[in-house]
């Protein structure tokens, strides 16, 4: 009995001593389990030469009788996000409403940035953006007519309607040697439909910084501007067509998410 007694507790210390020893290898092997470090893998990026065209005057050119121009567009990667913009065109433009007819002939140069919000997966080069511009315009103008209302004699009638005419006066009066200058905000997409091909859409908002205009005239349509709204607010849009011309090709770090890893 003192021998059995002996035995049962010797297996019990055992397996105390066992279970304690397993305990603390668990404890063990969970402090030396950390979090491995960011790991990093290498990609390399295209950095190069974007240029197009402007599709939306280029067909208002065959569709539009009044208008014919055309805008030149490029971009050129400066850093993963930033990019430098620039759009050059010219227009002529002639306007004829019920008051007035005029022709705007000129040319314009913006330049300014676009920053690139859109994650990117792997190599693609997709951008939804925003930017600003800074926008110079010399032109002239052509007053072609304009309508004036007449006071009439209506002592010998009695229709109140014709106390006044209309007269349009055609004499043409020309205005050359006009500028102006303005900001615009940029927000647009550049999707690449096929390889380096790429099809953009852009909206943006003008203010007028200065105006050169005519002492009895106002410059009602400004090329690159677009037309005045209460003397220097204006809107505009594009749809472009764009080839990237890759220029060279730089590494670029992407990270990746953390991985438990245990220690060796």
């Amino acid at each position: 009995m003192t021998h059995m007694l002996k035995y049962t507790f010797s297996l019990f210390l055992l397996f105390s001593v066992l279970g304690v020893s397993a305990q603390q290898e668990l404890k063990v092997e969970k402090a030396d389990t950390v979090k491995a470090p960011l790991t990093v893998k290498p990609t390399q990026q295209r950095y190069g030469l974007r240029v197009g065209i402007d599709l939306h005057r280029l067909s208002r050119s065959f569709y539009y009788d009044g208008f014919k121009g055309l805008e030149v567009v490029g971009d050129y990667r400066l850093t993963k996000k930033w990019y430098a913009a620039a759009e050059l065109g010219n227009v002529n433009f002639n306007k004829d409403d019920d008051q007035l007819n005029y022709t705007t002939k000129g040319s314009y140069l913006k330049v300014g940035f676009d920053y690139n919000a859109y994650e990117n997966w792997l190599d693609m080069e997709n951008m939804i953006y925003i930017g600003f511009r800074y926008g110079f315009s010399t032109f002239n103008q052509r007053l072609n007519s304009y309508t004036i209302y007449q006071n009439t004699d209506i002592s010998s009638s009695d229709d109140v309607s014709n106390y006044f005419d209309d007269v349009t006066i055609n004499e043409a009066r020309d205005y050359s040697g006009l500028s102006a200058h303005w900001l615009e905000v940029v927000g647009g997409v550049k999707a690449e439909l096929f390889s380096n091909l790429y099809l953009g859409f852009s909206v943006r908002l003008n203010s007028l910084l200065s105006n050169k205009k005519p002492a009895d005239f106002d410059n009602l349509y400004i090329p690159g501007f677009n037309r005045t709204y209460d003397g220097s607010f204006g809107v505009g849009f594009n749809y472009t067509l764009s080839y990237f011309i890759p220029l060279y090709k730089k590494k670029e770090v992407q990270e990746k998410k953390p991985e438990a890893k245990p220690k060796n």
